[in-house]
């Protein structure tokens, strides 16, 4: 067994314990000094150990988030013990490790590893599946970095997968003789659009008016229809799936943006406005910029 392979078993130990037992936070720390004592005495690899359990323990609660969202089937008290533990382990490296010292896809294949060392028989599937989701929806960084001699997701044609449908908006409003925008900030560091799954029978227009509630606290007037996005991920439980975005162009008034049901943003972490001349500098994912410029061409033809 690698140093670092070892040094993550130290860490998913460690955590199945104190997770198993509900204990509090504090009460970690024993466990850790114990656990390394025990099954790696002498190691070099402290730091990054601590590091990454450190890591995990502040950030906790958008993990789990993450992982509902990616799972959304499988609350995160209905996950055993060790595929949750595991699955905070990956995210953590997925998403806040060096990637110069752990690449995504290395962050991913580690903790099929520990699945497969320390989980069931379906163990190895499910966390494929659910961290691949985040992979995937992540922008898939560093993706060309490695081989791509194996599929990841089969070789379905995009026609024949299951549809997941969406809807979102670029959201203005009109201040001060001035266009400001409604942003929302995810925990990979991106500014993105407000957008959310149809519920039920409802359009793409009366979902995005709820979304945007939702998210962003305020009512929201479609203006009207700005295009379609469509991309691949991968669901835990059916496998790859196909979702289709609606955006449009909608209007708020300029008041606060709150965030709404903060605890349930599936990984978002901000929400504010930016004037027109402030985005072009912000992160945005490759496939939003045309949808933004789109919207922004919209609004300089209605002055």
């Amino acid at each position: 067994m690698s140093n670092r392979h070892l040094s993550r078993s130290i860490v998913l130990q460690t955590l199945f314990e104190w997770d198993f037992e509900n204990k509090k936070e504090e009460e970690i720390f024993p466990i850790f000094e114990r656990t390394i004592s025990e099954f790696a005495p002498g190691t070099n690899d402290r730091p990054f150990i601590e590091n990454l359990l450190k890591s995990i323990l502040e950030k906790k609660k958008d993990l789990d988030i993450l992982i509902e969202k990616a799972a959304p089937d499988w609350p995160i008290d209905r996950i055993s013990v060790v595929d949750r533990n595991i699955l905070r382990i990956g995210l953590t490296e997925l998403l806040f490790a060096d990637r110069n010292e752990v690449p995504p896809k290395v962050a991913i294949n580690e903790a099929i590893e520990l699945a497969k060392a320390f989980g069931g028989e379906t163990s190895g599937r499910f966390i494929n599946g659910v961290l691949g989701a985040i992979y995937k929806e992540m922008g898939e960084p560093g993706k060309n970095d490695v081989s791509k001699s194996k599929k990841k997701y089969g070789d379905t044609p995009l026609e024949k997968l299951p549809v997941v449908r969406l809807a979102g908006a670029v959201v203005y409003a009109r201040h001060e003789s001035g266009i400001y925008f409604a942003l929302v900030h995810d925990v990979f560091g991106h500014w993105t659009l407000t957008k959310g799954k149809l519920e039920g029978k409802e359009s793409e227009e009366e979902g995005i008016k709820r979304e945007g509630q939702e998210e962003l606290g305020v009512p929201l007037t479609i203006i009207e229809k700005l295009g379609e996005n469509s991309y691949s991920t991968y669901h835990p439980e059916q496998g790859k799936i196909l979702k289709q975005v609606t955006y449009f162009l909608a209007e708020a008034p300029f008041k606060d943006l709150t965030l709404e049901n903060k605890t349930e943003s599936g990984g978002l972490d901000d929400v504010r406005w930016f004037k027109l001349a402030d985005i072009l500098d912000l992160n945005f994912y490759d496939d939003i910029l045309p949808i933004i410029t789109k919207a922004i061409t919209k609004l300089g033809e209605s002055k």
